[in-house]
């Protein structure tokens, strides 16, 4: 194994999650919000949006990152001499209690997931690289097929796991060719899946009164096949996502129109748990649960990522970690660590994981 960089964050990581955050709120208000099925043709054509191309797209890259941040944890924690796999642990179990507490308000969260599957993956770490590749594209091919959603999360760490010892996201620049051809695949394939989904696509307003038996049938069949043909492509469409992202942050000038995305990412706890605080609480204050339509629903996200990307970018220029980044750190490695910024260690501070 090669040796890991103990310090250096990896920054297409944190751009990668800042870029989940965005899709997986539009796919977490409806719920919170209580917003009934579509009835006008702005919020059919939304909701097919959200369908097609965000539902089960980010919470896949998610899954997948949370993978790739595991196996770095325990590899700098190995590389210092550090208990890793207590630490890993009790980072986990950690987050399994941050997850019970986001559940009694966002039924749908996903910490609990990760922790669970996280302890699971666990003894893959010392599995050989090309093994866990292999057991996560089955695994992923299996459950993706069947539409077993709940088991999709494992696989995907397996598969991040299997990225971090590639080292492909600390070694992008010399993948850069194998990263243009698989993103080039999955796009073609995405498309063929899209338009093959499409091909089942639901009527959007129908009459339930005045349909007769084997109409409904046909109807109740789309809408089966229609979500799970999107489950089971949503794989590929993630993997075109994540490529592309990672060749325009190759360019600068992506770098920089893309930077809030990075802060948005370097706190990906604090903003994920934010986005949950912050649509509940806007809900209740202005009376907009279970009263405003899908594409109202649009309007609050842009309104939340324009807070949320403002206060991640404000709070990184003072403070080291995220609010929730830093309990987490502290309740791993039973420390307290420095929070606010300092001319020293804004550059020095080490970088236990990423």
């Amino acid at each position: 194994m090669q040796p890991i960089e103990l310090n250096k964050r990896i920054d297409t990581l944190d751009y990668l999650r800042g870029f989940a955050l965005l899709g997986i709120i539009l796919v977490n208000i409806p719920g919170l919000m209580w917003i009934n099925l579509p009835d006008t043709s702005v919020d059919v054509a939304y909701n097919r949006f959200l369908t097609l191309f965000v539902e089960g797209k980010f919470f896949t890259i998610f899954s997948f990152l949370f993978g790739v941040g595991f196996y770095i944890f325990i590899s700098r924690a190995m590389a210092k001499n550090e208990n890793a796999y207590f630490l890993f642990v009790r980072r986990i179990i950690i987050l399994l209690l941050i997850g019970l507490v986001h559940f009694y308000f966002q039924p749908g969260e996903a910490l609990t997931i990760y922790a669970i599957f996280g302890l699971i993956a666990l003894p893959f770490y010392k599995v050989r690289k090309e093994i866990n590749l292999t057991i996560g594209l089955i695994l992923l091919a299996v459950t993706a097929y069947f539409g077993f959603k709940i088991a999709m999360p494992f696989p995907l760490i397996l598969l991040g796991l299997a990225a971090g010892q590639y080292r492909i996201f600390e070694k992008i620049h010399d993948n850069r060719k194998r990263i243009v051809i698989l993103t080039v695949i999955m796009s073609f394939i995405s498309v063929g899946g899209l338009l093959y989904q499409w091909h089942y696509v639901p009527e959007a307003m129908v009459n339930f009164d005045q349909m007769t038996e084997d109409e409904l049938k046909v109807h109740v069949t789309n809408i089966e096949k229609f979500t799970l043909i999107g489950l089971q492509f949503s794989p590929f469409v993630s993997a075109f996502y994540v490529g592309l992202l990672m060749l325009l942050l190759q360019r600068p000038l992506c770098q920089v129109l893309l930077s809030p995305l990075k802060d948005y990412g370097r706190m990906a706890l604090t903003n994920y748990l934010g986005q949950t605080a912050l649509i509940i609480i806007i809900g209740n204050a202005f009376h907009l649960i279970d009263n405003i339509r899908f594409i109202q629903s649009l309007w609050i996200c842009i309104g939340i990522y324009i807070f949320q990307l403002l206060f991640s970018k404000i709070w990184l220029k003072y403070f080291t970690f995220g609010p929730f980044e830093w309990l987490w750190r502290m309740g791993t490695y039973w420390t307290v660590p420095s929070l606010l910024k300092t001319s020293t260690n804004s550059k020095n501070i080490p970088k236990k994981s990423n």
